[in-house]
């Protein structure tokens, strides 16, 4: 039987090593998180950070503007959140509406109170390998690869896909515990071969169960970072995800095929369940220093 790498107890091992650093502080560490509109997904993930918080003692701070709003008013916020003392980190909930730049209100958010380890001198300082709020993401996946005592160092990693928020900071932080690492996405040639070759395979493409049983050595760590809403009875029975159709109308799966890697996998994160507890976890951590460094 594969080892099912569950992030609950990784979760909760997290924050155990959480709660005595915060308890040291003068004031409670404060996250504020800016939610613009009332997309609905978005809006679990917010309420999922807020109870987080509450369960650690830290302060939350929900900042709801409206669908609407232009760049230039979301900028004058963040601006605001910069200069509060009070506010430790600051959380941009994605994704932004499509009339809004994006990147300029990421980047507005102040080094110092970067809790998602997106403003471009942390991922340099990251690079470098000096402390630095890190992508919470990957960070969560490194988390559990050494709580279940997975081998990295002198391991082949094979990361599918580039982005900025999970697959390139995710193929710096294995490169930096001595794995070999190949980053992959919709160019490479023979993508099934090359991540066969991975002790370590990372998917986060957004594509539901592209990663098959043809994609995995028998024996490989298999991560999966994808969340993929199936609203096809024919191809939720597909993926052995009917049960759950059945009685929600819909199924979640992740980047990689649930049956396949059940069966190829040596080890692998379950969707869900897997890695978003601990994208949770990471964002909390990242607040906790950012707090000590204000305090200090």
């Amino acid at each position: 039987m594969p080892l099912v790498l569950n992030a609950a107890a990784v979760q909760a091992d997290i924050f155990a090593r959480l709660k005595p650093r915060i308890q040291k502080l003068k004031r409670a560490p404060g996250l504020a998180v800016m939610l613009v509109g009332r997309d609905a997904a978005s809006e679990i993930y917010v309420r999922s950070k807020i109870k987080a918080c509450a369960e650690l003692g830290m302060v939350s701070e929900k900042v709801a503007p409206p669908l609407e709003s232009t760049t230039e008013q979301l900028l004058a916020i963040v601006h605001e959140l910069n200069a509060r003392k009070d506010i430790d980190g600051i959380l941009i909930q994605m994704p932004l509406p499509k009339h809004v730049d994006t990147r300029r209100v990421l980047e507005a958010v102040a080094v110092h109170k970067d809790a998602d380890g997106f403003h471009p001198e942390n991922v340099g300082l990251m690079v470098s390998g000096r402390p630095a709020p890190r992508a919470c993401t990957p960070a969560g996946v490194m988390e559990s690869l050494r709580y279940h005592k997975i081998k990295m160092d002198g391991a082949n990693a094979v990361v599918l896909g580039r982005s900025d928020i999970v697959g390139k900071p995710m193929a710096l932080m294995l490169l930096q515990e001595n794995a070999t690492v190949t980053i992959c996405h919709s160019r490479t040639k023979n993508l099934p071969e090359v991540c066969r070759r991975a002790d370590i395979l990372v998917a986060a493409i957004g594509r539901p169960a592209f990663v098959t049983a043809d994609f995995i050595a028998p024996g490989a760590t298999v991560v999966d970072v994808g969340i993929n809403r199936i609203n096809d009875a024919a191809v939720a029975a597909r993926l052995g995800r009917a049960e759950e159709f059945a009685s929600k109308g819909r199924a979640v799966v992740g980047d990689v095929h649930p049956l396949d890697v059940a069966r190829v996998a040596g080890a692998y994160t379950p969707v869900p369940g897997g890695v978003g507890p601990l994208t949770i976890a990471m964002l909390m951590a990242n607040t906790v220093e950012l707090a000590e460094r204000h305090q200090a």
